[in-house]
């Protein structure tokens, strides 16, 4: 077998984890399999490299020097692992994401890859040589260095394993794999054996922080086999694979999956809105030009005045932005709610099951808990309600649907 292994942050957290990490992969090639790792900086580096570069630029540094300075921690970390393989008799080569042929576009500090040439790994592989890549980063056809945003080491496994044909991608992180929610939330919360790209993929784009949403989103789309397992102990992770996959026992699959919650939200109201056609389109066109991340959006009925209300969300850390952006006359007044939290409702189930919806609204009035917004998809429902509330919101509709059975 061919099998990938990202390891994040915390697992390459120092030497000894780097040892330990060296470890696993040794088991993983005595075992008989062909093995590329994929590493990120370790834990804290990243942060203290932006430190860095703030002592000398306050306002945001020119981003092809960000992407030079930050994608130097991950290369420390492939290098070093490499290095202790080799120490204990194993042959291993660090490859940077350049090397490893990663092609990606120039949207500095959060490329997407667009093409592998994975001709170089394919021929060390060959030799029997374990493979070491830095995550996170890329290379333009210029030759520019670039990062692929936070999370962006997920994203180089995927991409790895889907451009290599790799059996499975094993993603090791701190936890023991996808739980029914959070367990520092609801200790309850049930780890999954199995679930599905496109329930991982609203976990993970609704607030779920054990995968990054895009690498989800490539491995659906590449037919990757995803593992998400912890470092630090043995314990069988959680599959993430095709709705096909699923149901192998025979049995029906669950209704829900999982309850997800997102602290990374803030609710912008525009208020006065000229309410005639064309407007709406003009203003998410201009947030959509700043590469502002809209989430949410609602549209209140006409008022006598010609006027309408209009509210979205985004990002706690653009709601500035998102004002600067709206704040163009178009509206009589903004105002921006940071103390707000997305509380949401995943499983494939939906799709043949009616209720759900009305299940979830019921619970949250039962607990006198107002809901602000809503949006719903084939397989979740999404509600934004006071960030006061979010934590109690979990367990009660974890509770409700008896996720912990």
């Amino acid at each position: 077998m061919l099998i990938v292994q990202k390891y994040g942050g915390t697992s390459v957290g120092n030497l000894e984890r780097i040892e330990e990490v060296a470890k696993r992969v040794i088991a993983t090639k005595d075992a008989g399999n062909d093995v590329v790792v994929v590493v990120s900086a370790m834990s804290g580096v990243t942060n203290q490299l932006i430190e860095y570069a703030e002592h000398f630029a306050k306002i945001q540094p020119q981003s092809a020097d960000m992407d030079m300075l930050l994608s130097s921690g991950e290369r420390v970390t492939s290098s070093l692992l490499s290095i202790a393989l080799n120490s204990k008799g194993y042959k291993a080569v660090a490859f940077s994401g350049d090397m490893a042929g990663i092609i990606t576009n120039d949207d500095f500090t959060k490329a997407r890859i667009i093409d592998i040439d994975g001709k170089k790994m394919k021929e060390a592989l060959k030799e029997g040589t374990i493979v070491v890549v830095a995550g996170f980063q890329g290379v333009t056809k210029d030759g520019d260095i670039t990062t692929l945003g936070r999370g962006g080491s997920d994203l180089s496994a995927v991409a790895v394993a889907g451009a290599l044909d790799a059996d499975l991608c094993e993603i090791y992180t701190d936890v023991d794999g996808v739980y029914t929610t959070d367990p520092r939330i609801e200790p309850k919360a049930r780890k999954l054996d199995k679930i599905s790209y496109d329930e991982m993929l609203e976990l993970a784009s609704m607030g779920a922080k054990v995968l990054q949403n895009r690498s989800v989103e490539l491995a659906k789309k590449l037919k990757v086999k995803l593992v998400t397992r912890s470092s630090f102990n043995n314990n069988e992770g959680t599959l993430i694979t095709g709705e096909a996959d699923m149901n192998t026992s025979g049995m029906e699959q669950a209704l829900i999956s999982g309850i997800a919650l997102d602290k990374n939200q803030a609710r912008v109201t525009m208020r006065g809105v000229i309410d005639k056609p064309g407007v709406a389109a003009s203003i998410f066109k201009k947030l959509a030009d700043k590469n502002i991340n809209v989430d949410m959006i609602i549209q209140n009925t006409s008022h006598e005045d010609g006027t309408t209300s209009l509210g979205f969300t985004v990002p706690q850390n653009e709601m500035e932005a998102a004002r600067n952006v709206v704040d163009d006359g178009s509206a009589k007044s903004i105002e921006i709610d940071s103390e707000v939290v997305k509380v949401s409702v995943v499983g494939v189930g939906m799709k043949s099951h009616s209720g759900i919806a009305s299940m979830a609204f019921s619970v949250l009035a039962n607990e006198g808990i107002n809901i602000q917004m809503i949006s719903t998809s084939e397989i979740k429902i999404s509600m934004i309600v006071a960030a006061k509330y979010g934590e109690l919101a979990v367990r009660a509709l974890h509770k409700a649907y008896e996720l912990e059975k």
